[in-house]
C-alpha cells in the first residue's frame, strides 16, 4: 500500500485549499477599494454579509462600490448633482439616503455605523459648501459691461 496515494487527505487538502481561497477572496473584498475617506457598511446588515458595501467620499463626489464575486459595481455622483443627505438611525446601525438631481438614482446605503453615518453627511455638506463657493457666479452690477470691456 506503500506508492498509492490516500485519496481521503487529498479530498480534505483540495477542499481546504478552497475554503481558504474563497475566505480570503471574501476578505479582500471587504478591504478599503481607494484611499480617503472609505466607509464600509457593517457584515451584520442585510446584504452586507459577504461583501460590504463601500462609499468613499471626496470633495467632488460620492461613489457607492458594491463588490461582487466577480468584478464590481460602482455609481458615481458629482457634489453638485446631491440634492440632500437623509440619515436614519436604527437600535445599532443606520441608513444614508442620497438623493440625487438630475434624474439620476439615489445612492441607498444600509447598514452604516451611526458615526459613520453622520460623518458621511457632514463631509458631503462641507464638501458642498466649499464646492459652492469656489463655483459662484460674478455679481453682474460688478462686472463690467461688453461697451466697458472693449474700451
Amino acid at each position: 500500500m506503500t506508492g498509492e496515494p490516500n485519496w481521503m487527505a487529498v479530498v480534505i487538502v483540495v477542499a481546504v485549499a478552497i475554503v481558504g481561497l474563497i475566505g480570503w477572496i471574501i476578505w479582500r473584498k471587504g478591504q478599503p477599494f481607494a484611499q480617503g475617506d472609505v466607509f464600509r457598511a457593517s457584515r451584520m446588515a442585510s446584504h452586507n454579509h459577504l461583501f460590504p458595501i463601500q462609499v468613499l467620499i471626496t470633495s467632488t463626489s460620492v461613489v457607492q462600490h458594491v463588490p461582487r464575486w466577480i468584478g464590481k459595481q460602482e455609481e458615481t455622483v458629482h457634489m453638485a448633482h446631491i440634492a440632500s443627505v437623509k440619515v436614519n438611525t436604527h437600535l445599532m446601525l443606520s441608513d444614508v439616503l442620497i438623493e440625487t438631481s438630475g434624474g439620476s438614482d439615489s445612492i441607498r446605503c444600509h447598514g452604516h455605523h451611526k458615526g459613520d453615518a453622520v460623518r458621511m453627511k457632514e463631509l458631503i455638506e462641507q464638501y458642498q459648501t466649499a464646492y459652492y463657493r469656489s463655483h459662484q457666479p460674478q455679481n453682474p452690477a460688478q462686472a463690467p459691461s461688453p461697451v466697458q470691456a472693449q474700451n
